[in-house]
């Protein structure tokens, strides 16, 4: 019996069978194959596995089929009808992204079913926080040029949809430009970003750059570096396009998770901005049209529609695209956890971490930062007009 299957057995295979995804949850939560059970290798115990599955074939998938080698061996000789998906995730991944474009007419198909899903299914989850966020924060004026900035992640495309549905069904009053850099993908990534902008009929513009190289001469930690660079690219493109903003995909998650890691990190309480003017580019500004989605209801839209995006493409650390990476191990993945611990025991807490930096009262905290400048709150305490409520 050999110990390995390619997707295509996999696929092929009619019997009742356990797909297991060994990999964290972390990485399982971002996609895996369909069905497919996660049980992250450190937890998985043979034996036990053995004596629950008598007869039932086991297909096991890792980042790059290594491991799961390791476990179809083990359960082998346990008796297990047990094999490891050749080269794991990676080769899902691949298989999937580039068949989703082969037929012309399936993939007509698959992007309109995309857009409806938008506009009806997941009109409260996506559509209606995408218009609330507009009209809230402002985001569009009159005579805007936009420049819809894509990575090639779910959260990035998504935004590029929902925009072409504003475009066609609500909105005219301003121009976008779907805008693709790329920092020196790797070719399975760059070509994951093209082909799902084929699929999904997303017009994008396209420049390159070397930033991955820079970076990784330059040394040290990368991130920091490697996100500023990225984002002055990006306005420089922009502007160059005649555009007076760029849009990010950051949504409702990424700014909680960011309020919480500047807390336990940075000793300090701040909020990624629904909006901002470039300080380097000035007429420049940048904003978030995904302020209010909710990251799970976008992974929802993404597999309800059977899409397959890169998930992270950096080529300087573990976190990439091409092995399943979800930067585990980040002190964002540690805030991410400790928020979905929480949440589970206290929904509320998502909303109330989000709400905190809109309900600041000045007269309760001890120090505060204005245009650079300090103020105490002994500065004024003796003053008429600095009264504290006890707490």
């Amino acid at each position: 019996m050999s110990g390995e299957a390619t997707i295509r057995q996999l696929d092929r295979d009619t019997r009742p069978k356990r797909v297991i995804d060994i990999r964290s949850r972390d990485s399982f939560a971002l996609g895996s194959y369909p069905g497919a059970e996660n049980i992250p290798l450190e937890e998985f115990d043979a034996e036990a596995f053995a004596a629950a599955s008598p007869g039932v074939p086991v297909y096991l998938m890792c980042q790059r089929g290594v491991q799961s080698q390791d476990l179809a061996d083990e359960l082998q000789a346990l008796g297990c009808e047990a094999y490891s998906v050749q080269g794991g995730y990676i080769s899902y991944l691949r298989d999937r992204l580039f068949a989703q474009t082969e037929d012309p007419e399936l993939a007509a198909e698959r992007r309109q079913k995309a857009e409806r899903s938008i506009i009806k299914k997941f009109r409260k989850q996506l559509w209606s926080p995408f218009t609330r966020a507009l009209g809230e924060y402002q985001l569009i004026e009159d005579g805007d040029k936009i420049a819809v900035c894509i990575s090639g992640g779910k959260d990035s495309m998504l935004m590029a949809k929902l925009f072409q549905e504003l475009l066609r069904h609500g909105k005219q009053n301003f121009q976008a430009v779907f805008l693709v850099m790329d920092p020196g993908y790797n070719e399975l990534n760059w070509r994951a970003v093209t082909e799902n902008a084929r699929l999904l009929g997303v017009p994008i513009q396209t420049f390159r750059t070397e930033i991955f190289d820079t970076v990784a001469q330059a040394g040290g930690s990368p991130c920091y570096l490697c996100a500023r660079m990225r984002r002055g690219y990006l306005y420089s493109q922009a502007k160059e396009l005649g555009c007076n903003k760029i849009a990010l995909g950051h949504h409702y998650d990424d700014v909680i998770e960011t309020i919480l890691m500047g807390m336990l990190y940075g000793g300090q309480i701040q909020t990624m901005m629904p909006k901002l003017h470039s300080t380097n580019f000035p007429g420049m500004e940048l904003i978030r049209p995904l302020y209010l989605v909710r990251e799970a209801d976008i992974i929802r839209w993404r597999d309800y529609n059977d899409l397959h995006f890169i998930q992270c493409a950096c080529r300087l650390t573990e976190s990439c695209a091409s092995c399943g990476g979800t930067e585990q191990g980040s002190k964002r993945a540690q805030v991410k956890q400790l928020i979905r611990h929480i949440a589970a025991q206290d929904p509320v807490v998502e909303k109330n971490i989000f709400r905190s930096v809109e309900n600041v009262n000045l007269n309760t905290v001890i120090a505060y930062k204005k245009d650079g400048v300090k103020h105490h709150f002994l500065d004024a305490y003796d003053g008429a007009e600095h009264k504290t409520t006890e707490v």
